[in-house]
């Protein structure tokens, strides 16, 4: 009996041990630097919301938050070496609804699958999306830019930074809804496109406010309609498509946190609660309303449930239009 007790003890003491190395891990979480890949080059609207994120971050954990850029293959590049990463919180990555949700209609088959491989953090920003022409061509407004779109169906072309991409899945979901045939033009990525809008090259292209806004109030673009669901503030003039009777109209392009999903239920939690903290802050709120972009910071269960609706509409949408990007 005295043998067993001793035993138990010993066993008991080994016990808190663990315990107690488990939570002073957690609590020193972080204790070297991070690493943020993001999926695309360096000075878009992506780079930049991450790096302004990055900076409030590095101050709020103690370590900095070092921000890497792996652009290339729709965002599957940066995606995959995520996803094999090692779980431990240390690895950090910006998600959008094209790594998450279009990918996987877009290809036959992934390196990675969405939602078996990573875990949200939590939501960051949504970049609003707007129906932009070449001020020149423009007819006076959206409704009468419909109007000719199908008075003559199949001679207008609209630009988007490529295949797959947010701007061109929402304006196949405007053709879809209005009926519509505008012939899509495809460029490897925003910049090129709106240089072609605004040269005339291209009459049409959807634009986020990342990359339109300088354009659009210097007067070399013209704002047609937006696809949110109210107008935005940036461009209080400029009507919504739902205003024009065009129901169900609307699209973001939207970017969150996540990491290989192994990570501790702990780490994310603490990534998650500083992740809301940064993205709520004066100084970051006031730099991501600069370029145009909308703070939805939220909490791992809220990206989740955001993700799982943005699935039931997408993936139908590009497979019934056959978009591909095999």
């Amino acid at each position: 009996m005295r043998l067993f007790i001793r035993h138990f003890r010993i066993a008991a003491l080994a016990a808190l041990t663990l315990l107690h190395a488990g939570t002073a891990s957690a609590q020193a979480f972080p204790a070297k630097p991070l690493r943020w890949v993001v999926a695309y080059a360096p000075g878009g609207g992506s780079d930049q919301l991450a790096r302004a994120v990055a900076a409030q971050l590095s101050t709020q954990l103690g370590q900095q938050v070092v921000v890497e850029n792996r652009p290339g293959g729709a965002t599957v590049i940066a995606a995959e070496q995520v996803a094999r990463a090692p779980a431990d919180g240390y690895t950090i990555f910006t998600a959008d609804n094209g790594t998450l949700i279009y990918n996987t209609a877009l290809f036959r088959k992934l390196p990675y699958e969405p939602q078996k491989d990573f875990a949200p953090v939590g939501l960051m920003a949504r970049f609003p999306l707007i129906l932009a022409a070449n001020p020149a061509s423009a007819p006076a407004n959206a409704r009468q830019l419909v109007d000719a779109i199908r008075k003559a169906p199949g001679k207008l072309s609209y630009a988007s930074p490529g295949i797959g991409s947010p701007h061109h899945l929402a304006m196949e979901m405007l053709k879809e809804r209005a009926k519509l045939e505008v012939e899509h033009v495809a460029y490897k990525g925003a910049a090129p496109a709106v240089q072609d809008v605004v040269g005339g090259q291209v009459p049409l292209m959807v634009v986020d406010t990342a990359s339109g806004l300088p354009m659009l109030r210097a007067g070399r673009l013209k704002p047609m309609a937006v696809f949110s669901r109210t107008r935005l503030p940036s461009l209080p003039d400029v009507p919504t498509l739902m205003e024009l009777g065009l129901t169900d109209t609307e699209a973001f392009a939207w970017q969150g946190m996540v990491v290989p999903a192994a990570t501790p239920a702990d780490v994310v939690a603490r990534l998650s609660t500083e992740l809301r903290r940064a993205i709520e802050s004066p100084a970051v709120k006031a730099r991501l309303q600069e370029i145009g972009l909308e703070t939805i910071a939220s909490d791992p269960q809220a990206m989740a449930t955001y993700w799982s609706s943005e699935m039931r509409y997408w993936p139908k949408l590009i497979r019934d239009r056959q978009i591909s990007l095999d």
